[in-house]
């Protein structure tokens, strides 16, 4: 009887705590989450260029590699090696004596022939008279006559050899056919030079113009076509450690073909490049503009996440929950993301600590340092 009087206690104490603890846990209030710290942006309405992007390699418009057109010793070399030079400046200057004396020779040989020519044709004349009165046969008048003419074409020959002898004496002094850079000098003064050597003495590039070449997918080709009928298109080429202020430029070369190994075109890009900051042989960062699109919808791109069903944002409701988008993203420019569909000018997007967010979640904004600690998707 004891026994059982105790169990009965035992139970009405453990029923008594159950209660108890029943009604505190009917007092605790629900547990509300946090409000998630994001960073936001609102959409805008901006006119976009549509581009395309490539690394290129910067070209001299054009290269001459400077070569003697004859044999002679080098007297004076009249740049320095990497300067500036116009086209027509001088270069080189070689020894002239030969080919001077040469010149005279040949002047020599055209002044005697003249006179030879001046007098067989006097002869000649005299004689076509000589014959009309019976004194000289025609035989002989022909004779003369024909001496005559084969001076005539020495003469012609004399002055061939002149004209030949004053353009070698011409090739002692030597010319940069184009203005542009010079590069490393071969030949110094006292070298014997040879005529058409292997070896340049010198190569000019010319840098002003200048030329980006590049190459575009040739699933843009339709567009580039497109464009290119309608206007030249402009490009711009970004120095290497440059990010700012490019080179501005124009397409003057559409390659004919495409490269069926890399399944590109090759297109060149023209630039002024009277600055010099382009030089030869190096890489740029090229943008092409084939046109403008206005009136777009934009949000900053760090705002367009991609899922499993496509690309999405997070939008700010008014009372501060945000709502889950699907949208149609376009170009990208300058850290901006073209809005085709999914959200309307003058809403807020969610650009930062997107992770932590859920559909119908609440969110608080932060700036400055605060926003350090919000992670990044």
């Amino acid at each position: 009887m004891r026994a059982f009087r105790g169990r009965t206690l035992i139970l009405a104490a453990v029923l008594f705590l159950g209660q108890l603890t029943a009604c505190n846990k009917e007092k605790d209030p629900p547990k509300v989450k946090p409000p998630v710290p994001v960073k936001v942006a609102v959409a805008r309405q901006e006119t976009v260029p549509l581009q395309l992007r490539a690394v290129g390699r910067v070209a001299p418009c054009a290269t001459v590699a400077i070569k003697s057109q004859i044999s002679a010793e080098v007297l004076k070399v009249h740049f320095q090696e990497g300067d500036m030079v116009k086209k027509g400046a001088l270069l080189f200057t070689l020894d002239p004596r030969s080919y001077r004396a040469a010149l005279g020779q040949a002047e020599a040989g055209l002044a005697q022939d003249i006179v030879k020519s001046r007098n067989a044709h006097r002869d000649a004349q005299r004689y076509r008279g000589l014959v009309a009165d019976g004194i000289v046969t025609s035989e002989q008048y022909e004779q003369l006559r024909t001496a005559a003419d084969a001076l005539d074409a020495a003469v012609k020959a004399d002055r061939a050899a002149v004209e030949n002898a004053r353009t070698q004496l011409s090739y002692c002094a030597i010319r940069a056919p184009l203005t542009g850079r010079t590069g490393d000098l071969q030949l110094q003064a006292g070298n014997i030079v040879k005529a058409n050597a292997d070896t340049a003495m010198v190569t000019i590039n010319q840098i002003a113009p200048i030329y980006v070449n590049f190459s575009l997918p040739e699933g843009e080709l339709p567009a580039l076509r497109r464009q290119l009928r309608r206007h030249p298109l402009p490009v711009s080429a970004f120095s290497p450690g440059e990010a700012k202020d490019p080179a501005r430029g124009k397409v003057t070369f559409f390659d004919n073909t495409v490269d069926p190994t890399t399944g590109t075109i090759l297109l060149k890009g023209t630039f002024a490049n009277v600055d010099g900051r382009l030089w030869p042989g190096t890489f740029a960062n090229v943008v092409l503009t084939l046109a403008t699109l206005p009136h777009r919808v934009v949000v900053p791109t760090q705002a367009v996440q991609t899922g499993q069903q496509g690309d999405y944002v997070f939008v700010v409701r008014p009372d501060r929950t945000v709502a889950l988008r699907q949208v149609t993203a376009g170009p990208a420019y300058l850290g901006e993301t073209v809005i085709a569909k999914g959200v309307a000018v003058g809403e807020t997007v969610v650009t930062d600590g997107q992770m932590r967010l859920s559909a119908g979640a609440q969110v608080v904004e932060i700036t400055g340092a605060a926003a350090g600690g919000v992670p990044r998707s």
